[in-house]
Protein backbone atom coordinates (compact mmCIF):
# COMPACT_ATOMS: atom_id res chain seq x y z
CA UNK A 1 0.00 0.00 0.00
CA UNK A 2 1.54 3.16 -1.19
CA UNK A 3 0.23 6.63 -0.11
CA UNK A 4 1.26 9.94 -1.60
CA UNK A 5 0.66 13.47 -1.22
CA UNK A 6 1.44 14.44 -4.75
CA UNK A 7 1.13 11.58 -7.44
CA UNK A 8 2.40 11.91 -11.12
CA UNK A 9 0.07 9.40 -12.60
CA UNK A 10 2.00 9.79 -15.98
CA UNK A 11 4.96 8.09 -13.90
CA UNK A 12 2.49 5.80 -12.23
CA UNK A 13 1.72 4.43 -15.06
CA UNK A 14 5.37 4.04 -16.92
CA UNK A 15 6.16 2.32 -13.62
CA UNK A 16 4.10 -0.32 -13.72
CA UNK A 17 3.93 -3.40 -15.57
CA UNK A 18 1.44 -4.21 -18.19
CA UNK A 19 -1.68 -5.88 -16.07
CA UNK A 20 -4.57 -7.14 -17.21
CA UNK A 21 -6.70 -4.01 -16.62
CA UNK A 22 -4.49 -2.14 -19.60
CA UNK A 23 -4.87 -5.30 -21.53
CA UNK A 24 -8.90 -5.25 -21.34
CA UNK A 25 -8.75 -1.43 -22.20
CA UNK A 26 -6.51 -2.65 -25.16
CA UNK A 27 -8.81 -5.14 -26.17
CA UNK A 28 -11.94 -2.62 -26.35
CA UNK A 29 -10.52 -0.33 -28.19
CA UNK A 30 -9.30 -3.27 -30.98
CA UNK A 31 -12.95 -4.47 -31.22
CA UNK A 32 -13.55 -0.82 -31.99
CA UNK A 33 -11.33 -0.78 -34.54
CA UNK A 34 -12.30 -4.00 -35.79
CA UNK A 35 -15.98 -3.19 -36.52
CA UNK A 36 -13.97 0.26 -38.09
CA UNK A 37 -11.53 -1.90 -40.21
CA UNK A 38 -15.08 -4.08 -41.53
CA UNK A 39 -17.22 -0.59 -42.56
CA UNK A 40 -14.52 1.38 -43.96
CA UNK A 41 -13.38 -1.72 -46.06
CA UNK A 42 -16.67 -2.48 -47.12
CA UNK A 43 -17.45 -0.20 -49.68
CA UNK A 44 -14.30 -1.14 -51.68
CA UNK A 45 -15.06 -5.08 -51.22
CA UNK A 46 -19.12 -4.93 -52.85
CA UNK A 47 -17.79 -2.30 -55.42
CA UNK A 48 -17.69 -4.88 -58.10
CA UNK A 49 -20.87 -6.26 -57.32
CA UNK A 50 -22.56 -2.75 -56.68
CA UNK A 51 -21.09 -1.92 -60.55
CA UNK A 52 -22.79 -4.76 -61.83
CA UNK A 53 -26.36 -4.77 -59.81
CA UNK A 54 -26.83 -1.28 -60.98
CA UNK A 55 -25.32 -1.62 -64.40
CA UNK A 56 -22.94 1.38 -63.68
CA UNK A 57 -19.77 2.15 -65.10
CA UNK A 58 -16.40 1.45 -62.97
CA UNK A 59 -15.32 4.85 -62.36
CA UNK A 60 -18.64 6.15 -61.07
CA UNK A 61 -17.49 4.66 -58.14
CA UNK A 62 -15.13 6.90 -57.73
CA UNK A 63 -16.83 9.89 -56.30
CA UNK A 64 -18.41 6.94 -53.76
CA UNK A 65 -15.16 5.77 -52.56
CA UNK A 66 -14.00 9.52 -52.23
CA UNK A 67 -16.93 11.00 -50.49
CA UNK A 68 -16.47 8.32 -47.84
CA UNK A 69 -12.78 9.18 -47.19
CA UNK A 70 -14.11 13.04 -47.44
CA UNK A 71 -16.29 11.86 -44.27
CA UNK A 72 -13.46 10.44 -42.79
CA UNK A 73 -11.44 12.95 -43.17
CA UNK A 74 -13.59 15.57 -41.22
CA UNK A 75 -14.52 13.12 -38.49
CA UNK A 76 -10.86 13.20 -37.57
CA UNK A 77 -10.56 16.95 -37.80
CA UNK A 78 -13.42 17.57 -35.75
CA UNK A 79 -13.17 14.26 -33.65
CA UNK A 80 -9.31 14.73 -32.11
CA UNK A 81 -10.18 18.36 -30.87
CA UNK A 82 -13.89 17.53 -28.99
CA UNK A 83 -12.14 14.24 -27.45
CA UNK A 84 -9.31 16.73 -26.14
CA UNK A 85 -12.14 18.63 -25.03
CA UNK A 86 -14.74 16.49 -23.70
CA UNK A 87 -13.17 13.31 -22.81
CA UNK A 88 -12.40 10.14 -25.21
CA UNK A 89 -15.25 8.03 -24.58
CA UNK A 90 -17.79 10.34 -25.19
CA UNK A 91 -16.60 11.28 -28.59
CA UNK A 92 -15.51 7.08 -29.74
CA UNK A 93 -18.92 5.90 -28.61
CA UNK A 94 -20.97 8.44 -30.05
CA UNK A 95 -18.85 7.69 -33.42
CA UNK A 96 -19.57 4.69 -33.10
CA UNK A 97 -23.89 4.43 -32.79
CA UNK A 98 -23.53 7.19 -35.54
CA UNK A 99 -21.30 5.25 -38.41
CA UNK A 100 -23.85 1.95 -37.12
CA UNK A 101 -26.80 3.46 -38.13
CA UNK A 102 -25.75 5.41 -41.19
CA UNK A 103 -23.87 1.35 -42.50
CA UNK A 104 -27.87 0.42 -41.72
CA UNK A 105 -29.23 3.04 -43.84
CA UNK A 106 -26.49 2.37 -46.87
CA UNK A 107 -28.23 -1.17 -47.40
CA UNK A 108 -31.23 0.77 -48.57
CA UNK A 109 -29.33 2.63 -51.16
CA UNK A 110 -31.39 2.70 -54.39
CA UNK A 111 -28.51 5.11 -56.41
CA UNK A 112 -24.61 5.79 -56.67
CA UNK A 113 -26.47 9.55 -55.38
CA UNK A 114 -27.98 8.39 -52.26
CA UNK A 115 -24.99 6.18 -52.18
CA UNK A 116 -22.11 8.72 -52.24
CA UNK A 117 -24.17 10.62 -49.60
CA UNK A 118 -24.60 7.71 -47.15
CA UNK A 119 -20.72 6.82 -47.55
CA UNK A 120 -19.96 10.93 -46.73
CA UNK A 121 -22.02 10.56 -43.31
CA UNK A 122 -20.86 7.50 -42.52
CA UNK A 123 -17.11 8.67 -42.92
CA UNK A 124 -17.74 11.01 -40.18
CA UNK A 125 -18.62 8.77 -37.32
CA UNK A 126 -15.48 6.66 -38.59
CA UNK A 127 -13.40 9.27 -38.52
CA UNK A 128 -14.54 10.47 -34.57
CA UNK A 129 -13.79 6.65 -33.67
CA UNK A 130 -9.81 6.22 -34.56
CA UNK A 131 -8.05 9.01 -32.54
CA UNK A 132 -9.69 8.18 -29.67
CA UNK A 133 -8.79 4.34 -29.74
CA UNK A 134 -5.37 5.40 -30.44
CA UNK A 135 -5.06 7.89 -27.78
CA UNK A 136 -7.37 5.60 -25.15
CA UNK A 137 -4.62 2.93 -25.81
CA UNK A 138 -1.34 4.89 -25.70
CA UNK A 139 -2.72 6.72 -22.43
CA UNK A 140 -2.98 3.47 -20.22
CA UNK A 141 0.07 1.39 -21.89
CA UNK A 142 3.56 2.20 -20.16
CA UNK A 143 6.10 3.84 -21.93
CA UNK A 144 8.62 1.53 -22.35
CA UNK A 145 5.72 -1.16 -24.23
CA UNK A 146 3.33 1.69 -25.97
CA UNK A 147 4.15 1.70 -29.58
CA UNK A 148 3.30 -2.20 -29.26
CA UNK A 149 0.25 -1.84 -27.49
CA UNK A 150 -0.98 0.59 -29.87
CA UNK A 151 -0.08 -1.22 -33.17
CA UNK A 152 -1.58 -4.29 -31.15
CA UNK A 153 -4.24 -3.06 -30.68
CA UNK A 154 -4.82 -1.91 -34.15
CA UNK A 155 -4.34 -5.30 -35.31
CA UNK A 156 -8.20 -4.85 -34.67
CA UNK A 157 -8.33 -3.00 -37.85
CA UNK A 158 -6.76 -5.19 -40.03
CA UNK A 159 -8.41 -8.18 -38.81
CA UNK A 160 -12.02 -6.52 -39.05
CA UNK A 161 -11.25 -4.86 -43.16
CA UNK A 162 -9.64 -8.39 -43.79
CA UNK A 163 -12.27 -10.56 -42.47
CA UNK A 164 -14.86 -8.06 -44.07
CA UNK A 165 -13.37 -9.16 -47.66
CA UNK A 166 -13.59 -13.00 -46.82
CA UNK A 167 -17.24 -12.11 -45.24
CA UNK A 168 -18.27 -9.98 -47.76
CA UNK A 169 -17.34 -13.03 -50.48
CA UNK A 170 -20.37 -15.39 -48.89
CA UNK A 171 -22.36 -12.28 -48.03
CA UNK A 172 -22.80 -11.18 -51.39
CA UNK A 173 -23.18 -14.50 -53.11
CA UNK A 174 -25.96 -15.68 -50.60
CA UNK A 175 -27.78 -12.04 -49.84
CA UNK A 176 -26.80 -9.37 -52.11
CA UNK A 177 -24.11 -6.59 -51.32
CA UNK A 178 -26.86 -5.09 -48.76
CA UNK A 179 -25.91 -7.67 -46.41
CA UNK A 180 -22.82 -6.39 -46.02
CA UNK A 181 -23.93 -3.17 -44.83
CA UNK A 182 -26.50 -4.61 -42.28
CA UNK A 183 -23.57 -6.78 -40.61
CA UNK A 184 -21.66 -3.45 -40.81
CA UNK A 185 -24.21 -1.51 -39.03
CA UNK A 186 -25.56 -4.25 -36.53
CA UNK A 187 -22.58 -4.74 -34.79
CA UNK A 188 -21.23 -1.53 -33.52
CA UNK A 189 -24.32 -0.60 -32.09
CA UNK A 190 -24.17 -3.46 -29.85
CA UNK A 191 -20.69 -3.16 -28.89
CA UNK A 192 -21.33 0.50 -28.10
CA UNK A 193 -23.77 -0.74 -25.64
CA UNK A 194 -21.27 -2.87 -24.06
CA UNK A 195 -18.68 -0.63 -24.03
CA UNK A 196 -20.84 2.26 -22.79
CA UNK A 197 -20.48 0.07 -19.30
CA UNK A 198 -16.98 -1.20 -19.71
CA UNK A 199 -15.04 0.97 -21.26
CA UNK A 200 -13.24 4.10 -19.19
CA UNK A 201 -12.14 7.34 -19.73
CA UNK A 202 -8.21 7.99 -19.98
CA UNK A 203 -7.00 8.69 -16.41
CA UNK A 204 -4.48 10.69 -17.46
CA UNK A 205 -7.74 12.79 -19.48
CA UNK A 206 -8.85 12.99 -16.25
CA UNK A 207 -6.29 14.15 -14.47
CA UNK A 208 -4.99 16.97 -16.84
CA UNK A 209 -8.93 18.02 -16.85
CA UNK A 210 -9.16 18.09 -12.84
CA UNK A 211 -12.37 17.64 -10.84
CA UNK A 212 -12.59 13.94 -10.92
CA UNK A 213 -10.43 12.59 -8.22
CA UNK A 214 -12.47 9.84 -7.68
CA UNK A 215 -12.69 8.48 -10.92
CA UNK A 216 -8.71 8.84 -11.29
CA UNK A 217 -8.75 6.77 -7.67
CA UNK A 218 -10.81 4.11 -9.03
CA UNK A 219 -8.84 3.67 -12.61
CA UNK A 220 -5.19 3.41 -11.15
CA UNK A 221 -6.94 0.91 -7.83
CA UNK A 222 -7.44 -0.96 -11.28
CA UNK A 223 -4.12 -0.93 -12.74
CA UNK A 224 -2.79 -1.67 -9.95
CA UNK A 225 -5.23 -3.36 -7.07
CA UNK A 226 -2.16 -3.15 -3.98
CA UNK A 227 -2.03 0.77 -4.50
CA UNK A 228 -4.22 3.25 -2.44
CA UNK A 229 -3.96 7.01 -2.86
CA UNK A 230 -3.90 8.67 0.82
CA UNK A 231 -7.13 11.10 1.00
CA UNK A 232 -5.72 14.14 0.06
CA UNK A 233 -3.24 12.72 -2.37
CA UNK A 234 -3.04 15.05 -5.52
CA UNK A 235 -2.65 14.02 -8.80
CA UNK A 236 -0.92 15.90 -11.58
CA UNK A 237 0.09 15.05 -15.19
CA UNK A 238 2.90 16.43 -17.08
CA UNK A 239 1.97 18.99 -18.92
CA UNK A 240 -1.41 19.76 -17.62
CA UNK A 241 -3.05 22.24 -18.35
CA UNK A 242 -6.86 23.43 -17.93
CA UNK A 243 -6.57 25.66 -20.82
CA UNK A 244 -8.25 25.14 -24.21
CA UNK A 245 -5.50 23.57 -26.61
CA UNK A 246 -6.25 24.98 -30.10
CA UNK A 247 -4.35 22.93 -33.19
CA UNK A 248 -1.51 25.80 -33.14
CA UNK A 249 -0.03 23.99 -30.31
CA UNK A 250 0.72 21.43 -32.71
CA UNK A 251 3.44 23.98 -33.95
CA UNK A 252 4.41 25.30 -30.68
CA UNK A 253 7.88 24.64 -29.29
CA UNK A 254 9.98 21.99 -31.43
CA UNK A 255 6.87 20.09 -32.52
CA UNK A 256 6.58 22.25 -35.93
CA UNK A 257 8.85 20.40 -37.98
CA UNK A 258 7.46 16.98 -36.64
CA UNK A 259 4.22 18.00 -37.00
CA UNK A 260 4.79 18.98 -40.91
CA UNK A 261 6.78 15.68 -41.36
CA UNK A 262 4.13 13.64 -39.86
CA UNK A 263 1.12 14.82 -42.40
CA UNK A 264 3.57 14.32 -44.95
CA UNK A 265 3.76 10.83 -43.88
CA UNK A 266 0.49 10.39 -43.10
CA UNK A 267 -0.76 11.70 -46.79
CA UNK A 268 1.70 9.66 -48.70
CA UNK A 269 1.30 6.31 -46.76
CA UNK A 270 -2.96 6.82 -46.44
CA UNK A 271 -2.90 7.94 -50.30
CA UNK A 272 -1.17 4.23 -51.25
CA UNK A 273 -3.10 2.24 -49.11
CA UNK A 274 -6.96 3.32 -49.98
CA UNK A 275 -5.44 3.42 -53.73
CA UNK A 276 -4.45 -0.85 -53.22
CA UNK A 277 -7.91 -1.21 -51.23
CA UNK A 278 -10.16 0.37 -52.97
CA UNK A 279 -9.46 -0.57 -56.80
CA UNK A 280 -7.63 -4.44 -55.77
CA UNK A 281 -10.65 -6.08 -55.96
CA UNK A 282 -11.83 -4.25 -59.54
CA UNK A 283 -8.51 -4.94 -61.28
CA UNK A 284 -7.60 -8.05 -60.12
CA UNK A 285 -11.44 -8.86 -61.58
CA UNK A 286 -10.07 -7.29 -64.89
CA UNK A 287 -7.70 -9.97 -64.82
CA UNK A 288 -9.95 -12.44 -65.00
CA UNK A 289 -10.53 -13.63 -61.46
CA UNK A 290 -13.66 -13.95 -59.61
CA UNK A 291 -15.44 -11.02 -57.78
CA UNK A 292 -15.41 -13.71 -54.45
CA UNK A 293 -12.08 -14.82 -55.29
CA UNK A 294 -10.75 -11.32 -55.88
CA UNK A 295 -11.80 -10.11 -52.67
CA UNK A 296 -10.27 -12.73 -50.92
CA UNK A 297 -7.04 -12.39 -52.71
CA UNK A 298 -7.52 -8.41 -51.87
CA UNK A 299 -7.84 -9.75 -48.06
CA UNK A 300 -4.47 -10.65 -47.85
CA UNK A 301 -3.22 -7.04 -48.00
CA UNK A 302 -4.88 -7.05 -44.61
CA UNK A 303 -3.67 -10.20 -43.31
CA UNK A 304 -0.08 -9.31 -44.65
CA UNK A 305 -1.11 -6.05 -42.51
CA UNK A 306 -1.64 -7.59 -39.50
CA UNK A 307 1.56 -9.85 -39.02
CA UNK A 308 3.37 -7.11 -40.18
CA UNK A 309 1.87 -4.83 -37.08
CA UNK A 310 2.59 -7.42 -35.05
CA UNK A 311 5.94 -8.48 -36.13
CA UNK A 312 6.72 -4.08 -35.98
CA UNK A 313 5.39 -3.35 -33.00
CA UNK A 314 8.43 -4.44 -30.58
CA UNK A 315 10.45 -3.23 -33.21
CA UNK A 316 9.68 0.62 -32.82
CA UNK A 317 9.95 -0.25 -28.95
CA UNK A 318 13.09 -1.60 -28.87
CA UNK A 319 14.90 0.44 -32.32
CA UNK A 320 15.29 4.33 -33.40
CA UNK A 321 11.35 4.03 -34.68
CA UNK A 322 11.38 6.93 -37.60
CA UNK A 323 14.32 5.30 -39.17
CA UNK A 324 12.51 1.49 -38.83
CA UNK A 325 9.14 3.49 -40.28
CA UNK A 326 11.74 4.65 -43.20
CA UNK A 327 13.02 1.44 -43.84
CA UNK A 328 9.30 -0.03 -44.11
CA UNK A 329 8.14 2.12 -46.26
CA UNK A 330 11.12 1.76 -49.19
CA UNK A 331 10.33 -2.07 -49.01
CA UNK A 332 6.25 -1.37 -49.44
CA UNK A 333 6.93 0.58 -52.59
CA UNK A 334 9.18 -2.31 -54.03
CA UNK A 335 6.24 -4.57 -52.69
CA UNK A 336 3.42 -2.62 -54.56
CA UNK A 337 6.40 -2.50 -58.01
CA UNK A 338 6.06 -5.79 -57.30
CA UNK A 339 1.95 -6.44 -57.58
CA UNK A 340 1.91 -4.93 -60.40
CA UNK A 341 4.28 -7.73 -62.11
CA UNK A 342 2.35 -10.51 -61.11
CA UNK A 343 -0.81 -10.88 -62.92
CA UNK A 344 0.92 -14.00 -64.87
CA UNK A 345 0.69 -16.16 -61.57
CA UNK A 346 -1.68 -16.28 -58.76
CA UNK A 347 0.52 -17.09 -56.44
CA UNK A 348 2.96 -14.03 -56.91
CA UNK A 349 0.51 -12.12 -57.13
CA UNK A 350 -1.17 -13.47 -53.35
CA UNK A 351 2.58 -13.19 -51.89
CA UNK A 352 2.94 -9.39 -53.75
CA UNK A 353 -0.22 -8.21 -51.87
CA UNK A 354 0.61 -9.70 -48.97
CA UNK A 355 3.89 -8.41 -48.82
CA UNK A 356 2.76 -5.19 -49.78
CA UNK A 357 -0.18 -5.23 -46.91
CA UNK A 358 2.54 -6.21 -44.39
CA UNK A 359 4.88 -3.26 -45.06
CA UNK A 360 1.83 -0.48 -46.00
CA UNK A 361 -0.78 -1.32 -43.69
CA UNK A 362 2.10 -2.11 -40.97
CA UNK A 363 4.05 1.48 -41.16
CA UNK A 364 0.66 3.15 -41.30
CA UNK A 365 -0.09 1.70 -37.86
CA UNK A 366 3.46 2.42 -36.71
CA UNK A 367 2.78 6.09 -37.81
CA UNK A 368 -0.49 6.01 -35.70
CA UNK A 369 1.19 4.84 -32.71
CA UNK A 370 4.32 6.98 -33.26
CA UNK A 371 2.20 9.87 -33.53
CA UNK A 372 0.09 8.92 -30.20
CA UNK A 373 3.70 9.02 -28.47
CA UNK A 374 5.15 11.83 -30.21
CA UNK A 375 2.18 14.42 -28.28
CA UNK A 376 0.98 15.21 -24.88
CA UNK A 377 -1.74 14.00 -23.30
CA UNK A 378 -3.88 17.93 -24.01
CA UNK A 379 -2.80 17.54 -27.77
CA UNK A 380 -2.56 13.84 -28.34
CA UNK A 381 -6.30 13.25 -29.93
CA UNK A 382 -5.99 16.45 -32.05
CA UNK A 383 -2.17 15.38 -32.86
CA UNK A 384 -3.18 12.30 -34.03
CA UNK A 385 -6.68 13.42 -34.89
CA UNK A 386 -5.49 16.21 -37.15
CA UNK A 387 -2.46 13.64 -38.79
CA UNK A 388 -5.30 10.98 -39.99
CA UNK A 389 -7.24 13.98 -41.49
CA UNK A 390 -4.56 15.37 -43.31
CA UNK A 391 -4.05 11.75 -44.41
CA UNK A 392 -7.25 11.56 -45.13
CA UNK A 393 -6.98 13.80 -48.11
CA UNK A 394 -4.09 11.32 -49.88
CA UNK A 395 -6.28 8.55 -49.17
CA UNK A 396 -9.33 10.62 -51.13
CA UNK A 397 -6.93 10.98 -54.19
CA UNK A 398 -6.14 7.74 -53.86
CA UNK A 399 -9.10 5.72 -54.88
CA UNK A 400 -9.26 9.24 -57.37
CA UNK A 401 -6.05 8.28 -58.75
CA UNK A 402 -6.36 4.96 -59.31
CA UNK A 403 -9.66 5.44 -61.01
CA UNK A 404 -7.87 7.98 -63.32
CA UNK A 405 -5.09 5.47 -64.31
CA UNK A 406 -7.57 2.61 -65.00
CA UNK A 407 -9.48 5.14 -67.56
CA UNK A 408 -6.36 5.38 -69.18
CA UNK A 409 -6.52 2.05 -69.77
CA UNK A 410 -3.12 1.24 -68.41
CA UNK A 411 -1.84 -2.34 -67.91
CA UNK A 412 -0.90 -3.33 -64.36
CA UNK A 413 2.16 -3.10 -64.20
CA UNK A 414 2.10 0.38 -64.86
CA UNK A 415 -0.41 1.58 -62.46
CA UNK A 416 1.34 -0.15 -59.90
CA UNK A 417 4.43 1.67 -60.68
CA UNK A 418 2.96 4.50 -60.38
CA UNK A 419 1.47 3.39 -57.02
CA UNK A 420 4.70 2.38 -55.66
CA UNK A 421 5.45 6.78 -55.18
CA UNK A 422 3.55 7.70 -52.44
CA UNK A 423 5.43 4.92 -50.41
CA UNK A 424 8.58 6.15 -51.05
CA UNK A 425 8.52 9.75 -50.16
CA UNK A 426 6.97 8.93 -46.78
CA UNK A 427 9.59 6.90 -45.94
CA UNK A 428 11.84 9.93 -47.04
CA UNK A 429 9.92 12.04 -44.44
CA UNK A 430 10.25 9.59 -41.73
CA UNK A 431 14.15 9.55 -42.40
CA UNK A 432 14.20 13.38 -41.93
CA UNK A 433 12.17 12.85 -38.71
CA UNK A 434 14.69 10.48 -37.63
CA UNK A 435 17.76 13.18 -39.16
CA UNK A 436 16.09 15.72 -37.09
CA UNK A 437 15.77 13.62 -33.76
CA UNK A 438 12.40 12.58 -33.37
CA UNK A 439 12.31 9.84 -31.14
CA UNK A 440 8.85 9.32 -30.78
CA UNK A 441 8.37 10.44 -27.40
CA UNK A 442 6.32 13.43 -25.83
CA UNK A 443 7.97 16.99 -27.01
Amino acid sequence: MTKLDTLNVREFIDTRRFGRYQLLVTAMCALVVFLDGFDTQAIGYVAPAIVKTMGIARSTLAPVFAASLVGLMLGALIGGPLSDRFGRRPVLLCGMVAFGLLSLATAGAGSVQSLLMLRLLTGLGLGCVMPNAIALTSEFAPERVRATAVMVMFCGFSLGAALGGLAAAGLIREYGWQSVFIVGGVLPILAALYLAKALPESVRFLVAKGGREEKVRHTLARIDPGFVAGPKTRFIADGESHKKFPVAQLFAGKRALLTCLLWVVFFMSLMDLYFLSNWLPTVINDAGISVSQAAVITAMLQVGGTVGTLVLGRVFDKVSPFKALAAIYFLAAAFVVAVGMSTHSTLLLVTSIFGAGFCVVGGQIGANALAAKSYPTEIRATGVGWALGVGRIGSILGPVVGGFLINLQWDMRHVFLIGAAPVFIAGLAAVVIAAAGGKGREQ
